[in-house]
């Protein structure tokens, strides 16, 4: 099949699951965050095994599942767990879940994730409000145009819509959450950063360090998606770290865990203001 027959197919599949609900928020849940779906009423489970052609998710802490419910007032289709590059599968397949939500007429995607942070400023457990992103993973859109999805040189002058922002930092500031705000870059992984590499990052521009993110971005806006992201900082890499430090990703999941609640808050407050 081409690339637009299996975005078709296993959006008719999806939904045929879900009967007469009609997304109007996608969400994806990054490593650690899958929690955010038990707030979801209502929900309807289909797993990315029973869509046909679709990946199947490998990462810690990543389900593999589209859960469709009803959040914040409104109907919301998310992802527990997201495909990422570093699974070997090709960039179309890791983006396959969002052009299915686009498919399915969302209007607004939320996407998250667990990220180590660069910003000397950041600690565990920080929640940061994702400005703008680098990109160096291949970008998503090589290869021909789908032109039904959007047009070829897509604008990138604000990747993660302004008044989402603005209106999270107001719900932030009404819950007593704690922000932070940033520039997220994405690498391929799956190995962890050397401490050079961080330092590059930072040398560059970035707060925060992940594996994933920017290509659902980048296809989101491809199709004029507005798009608000967030970053749980899970561990943080500054130059005076001790020599026995090492990054372990079962100690990451656990710190998404935590951060979770107040992720889920601003996610459920954002929604009702949409």
């Amino acid at each position: 099949m081409t690339k637009l027959q299996t975005i078709q197919a296993a959006a008719q599949c999806l939904r045929d699951a879900i009967g007469d609900a009609r997304p109007e928020v996608g969400i994806i849940l990054g490593s650690g965050l899958g929690k955010l779906a038990d707030k979801i009423a209502s929900p309807k489970v289909v797993s990315y095994r029973d869509l046909p052609g679709f990946p199947h998710s490998t990462a810690i802490g990543h389900k593999g599942n589209f859960i469709v419910g009803e959040l914040g007032g409104k109907c919301v289709i998310a992802m527990q767990g997201r495909i990422h590059f570093y699974e070997g599968y090709p960039m179309d397949q890791v983006v396959l879940p969002v052009r299915v939500m686009i498919s399915l007429g969302i209007k607004t995607l939320f996407v998250s994730n667990a990220a180590g942070g660069t910003n000397p400023a950041f600690r565990v457990g920080d929640l940061m409000i994702i400005t703008d992103h680098i990109n160096l993973l291949p970008n998503p859109l090589i290869g021909p145009n789908l032109d039904s999805f959007g047009a070829r040189f897509p604008d990138m002058t604000r990747p993660y819509d302004p008044q989402l922002i603005r209106r999270a930092f107001g719900i932030a500031e009404s819950q007593g959450i704690r922000l932070q705000k940033g520039v997220y870059v994405a690498c391929s992984g799956p190995s962890y950063e050397t401490p050079a590499e961080y330092r590059y990052f930072r040398t560059i521009g970035a707060d925060a360090v992940g594996m994933s993110t920017t290509p659902e971005t980048i296809v989101a806006r491809h199709s004029g998606i507005p798009v608000f992201g967030i970053s749980v900082i899970t561990d943080v890499a500054h130059d005076t770290q001790n020599e026995d430090y090492v990054t372990d990703g079962e100690a990451i999941v656990k710190a998404a865990d935590a951060a979770a609640d107040r992720m889920t808050i601003l996610f459920e407050k954002l929604i009702e203001s949409l």
